[in-house]
């Protein structure tokens, strides 16, 4: 068995996570925390003001602190769910300990120092840390997983955006020349459960945000190798993404061979499933740990529609994902 630490564990996705560690045949959890200052410091996970669905499930107290030393014996593993500033001053010392670190957070998914300055408004003080940092992408970087020590989960929106479009651009089936344009639409869950007027649900209205600005463009353009046009929008519904992305193929490409494509780098991967005569809503995707992909192709026009669970697939399936491939479990273990 190995011991797991969560921190930031009341939040959508650490609770999550606790749900999906504490089902784990291998996984011990070791302790769920909270900030210092956290009003629910005390509580249980499962609390009717908390995540009450975990009631008799994962019934564990948060721990405030600020000072892991009591806790940190024995632990194996850490899951970061925590703000990127939080998770980039704390994921060192776990590191330094030998813990094997998921970072949920932004703070190490792309390794150059200034991309943080510029998108994040911090500077980064572990560059040797951001070089080492593996990319949590699941189904791409599976064998940088398997030896890495800190991994950089990534985000919800980066994930529905990447996953359709990097075995086109790997196949050089699209025309790079034409930026694909990502239209993506998050669900209220993805601001957190930090109460504001911005995400109460009675004041959501859908609408764009970050036009040209917002951080997960560079973080998708990086790995992708190809620049993008990433516009998010917020919806007036729970959880979920939902991306609607327009690109241009080459000529001559038919819409058999982008089903080919996708069905050669994704009919063995677990958790992405790709539609072949329809495509893919929100409903069927949500609670549930996949990345569904469909598309249409109109001579050279190319939509392509990816769905995921912004909590899972986005953000805590995701990472438990990682961890399996980390320390050799079925990728898909507790997560179906």
């Amino acid at each position: 068995m190995l011991k797991a630490l969560i921190v930031g564990a009341s939040g959508y996705a650490g609770a999550q996570l606790a749900y999906y560690l504490n089902r784990h045949p291998h996984i011990e959890i070791a302790g769920l925390t909270v900030s210092e200052k956290s009003l629910d410091a005390g509580k249980l996970i499962s609390d009717f003001d908390l995540h009450p669905q975990l009631k008799g499930l994962v019934d564990f107290p948060l721990l405030a602190t600020s000072d892991y030393s009591s806790i940190i014996k024995d632990i194996d593993i850490v899951f970061l769910a925590t703000e990127h500033s939080v998770s980039h001053d704390i994921a060192p010392y776990f590191l330094e300990r030998g813990c094997t670190v998921f970072d949920l957070s932004g703070a190490f998914r792309v390794n150059s120092a200034s991309f943080y300055t510029e998108f994040y408004g911090f500077v980064h003080q572990h560059q040797t840390w951001l070089d080492n940092a593996v990319y949590g992408l699941a189904e791409w970087n599976d064998k940088q997983i398997k030896t890495a020590q800190l991994i950089a989960v990534p985000g919800c929106y980066p994930t529905a955006s990447q996953l359709p479009l990097k075995p086109l651009l790997v196949d050089k089936l699209l025309d790079t020349t034409q930026w694909p344009v990502i239209n993506a639409v998050s669900g209220v869950s993805g601001a957190g459960r930090k109460a504001s007027l911005k995400n109460h649900f009675c004041e959501v209205s859908l609408h764009a945000y970050g036009l040209f600005t917002h951080r997960h463009q560079p973080e998708i353009a990086s790995h992708l190798a190809q620049e993008v046009i990433f516009t998010p929008h917020l919806g007036s519904f729970k959880q979920g993404i939902h991306a609607t992305i327009t690109c241009r193929v080459n000529e001559g490409v038919t819409s058999e061979q982008i089903l080919a494509t996708l069905n050669k780098y994704y009919a063995s991967k677990p958790l992405v499933r790709i539609y072949q005569k329809d495509w893919p809503a929100l409903k069927s995707v949500i609670g549930l740990p996949y990345c569904d992909i469909g598309f249409v192709l109109k001579g050279r026009h190319l939509i392509l529609i990816s769905v995921e669970d912004n909590l899972l697939k986005g953000a805590a399936a995701q990472a438990v994902q990682c961890m399996n491939i980390r320390f050799g479990f079925d990728e898909t273990t507790s997560l179906l």
